[in-house]
């Protein structure tokens, strides 16, 4: 491949990932490049190129994409829109769907040791940090949870398996937010489900019954 050619290519990636919203896998980007393209090499040559700048190429959710260099956002936080804080349950709520996936509302419950209002996976659900991933095959044929791409990516993780584990919890003083009789387990937000999860009904959308009190 010629000097040229490959200083093009360069330049498409780089284009591709400008015009994205979302981080994208290399599969993707190398469906729109010439065949025969090495888009791992090219990926990797743009983040050393970037390294150092004000925008740095990161791996994340999975893919890839641009992001404001850490050392530099305090200067966008003016720029930013307020988040709404999620109330203590809520974030008990999440930590555990996202170290306990796939996780029915009961077996929530179960871990924290208090009833969980609908209302709180519904906020949850709202952020586009959960999803509904299908039933359990178990009597009720109860909702399972887990996170989604869009979680990773607020959170700034390349996998799920970046979770903090729980030294790193500890030396970050956040060992507070974790419920009691919270266990750690290996998550798994894979899109594939377990043997004991059927598929959400189709057409419509799916909700779970209200089968206990919500407080």
């Amino acid at each position: 491949m010629s000097s040229a050619d490959h200083r093009e290519h360069l330049r498409i990636v780089e284009a591709i990932l400008f015009a994205s919203a979302e981080p994208l896998a290399a599969e993707v980007i190398a469906a729109r490049m010439p065949p025969a393209v090495d888009v791992p090499s090219l990926l990797r040559e743009l983040q050393a190129l970037y390294a150092g700048h004000g925008v740095n190429l990161v791996r994340i959710a999975g893919g890839w994409a641009f992001r404001t260099a850490e050392d530099l956002g305090f200067l966008l936080r003016r720029d930013t829109v307020e988040p709404r804080r999620l109330t203590r349950a809520a974030l008990e709520t999440l930590a555990i769907i996202a170290y306990h996936q796939p996780v029915t509302r009961a077996e929530i419950e179960a871990i924290r040791g208090v009833a969980t209002s609908k209302g709180t996976l519904d906020v949850l659900l709202e952020t586009g940090w959960v999803r509904m991933r299908g039933r359990r095959r178990s009597p009720g044929r109860p909702v399972t949870y887990g996170t989604t791409p869009a979680f990773l990516d607020h959170f700034g993780l390349e996998s799920i398996g970046d979770l903090p584990g729980l030294e790193e919890l500890k030396g970050a003083g956040l060992l507070d937010m974790v419920p009691p009789g919270s266990i750690f387990v290996t998550p798994d937000d894979r899109s594939a489900l377990d043997a004991d999860e059927d598929p959400l009904e189709e057409g419509g959308a799916d909700h779970e019954p209200d089968l206990f009190d919500e407080r």
